[in-house]
């Protein structure tokens, strides 16, 4: 009777984890299409549908061209999400072009909503992700190669090659926003205070506005 009592109790345990995942997660949709309404001053988590559209809500051209990398970092990011693409609204997927000149770096950052999986066009990039445990997980890429980076986790790319290079990158989520990990320390508004920027990288204040003032 003990024995039974006990795996009675495991038994209601299982049942009320499965239920409670499943109460928890994200519901179905419940039509076919939500085409977002991005004027609309409804806040929610998303976007309000709106009632008209058309077949242009659904298409973005925007990826197809190489954008110019002659930028500091050498790199350019163009997304594909909901503001560009309003039908992608309540799918759960979007995509981003990223553009690489010879030594161009995509610099570390997150993606809070979304894991990433990144695909070379053309080129060849090294790319890693940092582990909570802080290890380092790099592999260098090249055309046709995958390389996959885990939701929040820092990642970035490098293009270590000497032409340019090119890559698409696919997220499961409408909107997976991006944090860039330099310039949301260094350049927050209200600014995070030198003494914190200080003490956490072991840098004096006069090295903090240095490199404030090359971030902004």
């Amino acid at each position: 009777m003990v024995v039974a009592g006990k795996l009675s109790v495991v038994v209601i345990t299982v049942l009320i984890a499965t239920i409670s995942n499943y109460v928890s997660a994200d519901p179905d949709m419940l039509q076919d299409i939500c085409v977002a309404d991005l004027n609309n001053v409804v806040k929610m988590n998303g976007f309000a549908c709106k009632a008209n559209f058309s077949a242009s809500d659904f298409s973005f051209a925007g990826l197809a061209i190489p954008q110019p990398t002659n930028n500091t970092l050498g790199s350019i990011v163009n997304f594909a999400d909901v503001t560009q693409i309003p039908g992608l609204n309540t799918l759960g997927v979007s995509m981003a072009r990223l553009d690489f000149a010879p030594g161009g770096l995509n610099q570390p950052h997150t993606h809070q909503r979304s894991s990433e999986v990144l695909f070379v066009l053309y080129g060849e990039l090294n790319a890693g992700f940092i582990t909570t445990d802080n290890v380092l997980v790099s592999k260098t890429i090249k055309q046709g190669e995958i390389f996959t980076f885990p939701r929040g986790l820092v990642h970035f790319q490098i293009n270590n090659g000497k032409g340019q290079a090119a890559a698409i990158a696919a997220f499961n989520s409408q909107y997976p926003g991006r944090q860039d990990i330099a310039t949301s320390l260094f350049v927050a508004t209200p600014p995070v205070p030198d003494s914190v920027l200080s003490k956490a990288f072991q840098i004096s204040y006069q090295e903090v506005d240095a490199i404030k003032s090359k971030l902004t």
